[in-house]
């Protein structure tokens, strides 16, 4: 069976434009939604996608409440959730990665960046993040010290986001091998011996992802 891709997009033509990048990337079945309500339905009603790609700003409900409500339930909460925006600041960066976005494409959509995060679906046995109270351990270090390394290297990868062509993206991967995230310092180490853009760009956002994820895991 093939594998099943949701994108959503308000926008018609950028929601075609993202589809037909999945599609070219390999033998997936796309299912698409108007807005943020529309997907919440499909969700809610049992549709079980692989992963998700959707629009940041959108009617009704945006992409990053969205996101919150698929994090929030336990039937879908654990589905690749990467949202697609024009915006590229570090604040809208950070709360993606605080609300638990698996990664983050910047518009224009590029077919390298579709099929990084499409990656994820293949990797389902990637290696999980570190538990955090094992990465204290392991550091000799205490809860709060880990928050404020993972905050610093969050505060890192969102400078990198801006200019991926010129990231320091081995530096990268060390800090996020140090603090758990073994997945992202596999992915940011494999963009680093492509030198292309694009494939630096879905690292640094599967990272931006991870590093808030393990946050959020650290403060529970």
């Amino acid at each position: 069976m093939d594998v099943r891709v949701l994108v959503v997009d308000d926008d018609v033509v950028s929601r075609m434009m993202l589809m037909h990048l999945v599609d070219s990337c390999g033998p997936y079945e796309i299912a698409e939604a108007e807005d943020g309500e529309d997907a919440w339905r499909q969700l809610a009603g049992g549709l079980q996608p692989a992963i998700v790609f959707c629009d940041l700003r959108m009617p009704n409900l945006s992409g990053m409440c969205l996101l919150a409500r698929v994090r929030a339930d336990a039937a879908v909460a654990s589905i690749p959730f990467v949202l697609v925006s024009a915006a590229s600041d570090s604040e809208t960066m950070a709360e993606a990665g605080r609300l638990g976005a698996s990664g983050y494409i910047v518009k224009p959509f590029a077919l390298e960046q579709v099929r990084a995060q499409l990656a994820q679906v293949g990797q389902r046995d990637e290696p999980p993040d570190e538990d955090p109270d094992a990465v204290a351990r392991r550091l000799g270090i205490g809860p709060e010290r880990l928050l404020v390394y993972l905050a610093g290297l969050q505060r890192q990868l969102e400078e990198a986001a801006r200019q991926p062509a010129a990231a320091p993206l081995l530096r990268l991967a060390e800090g996020c091998a140090t603090l758990g995230l073994a997945a992202s310092a596999a992915r940011l180490r494999a963009a680093a011996g492509q030198a292309d853009a694009k494939a630096a760009a879905g690292a640094i956002g599967h990272a931006v992802g991870a590093a808030g994820r393990q946050q959020r895991r650290a403060q529970a």
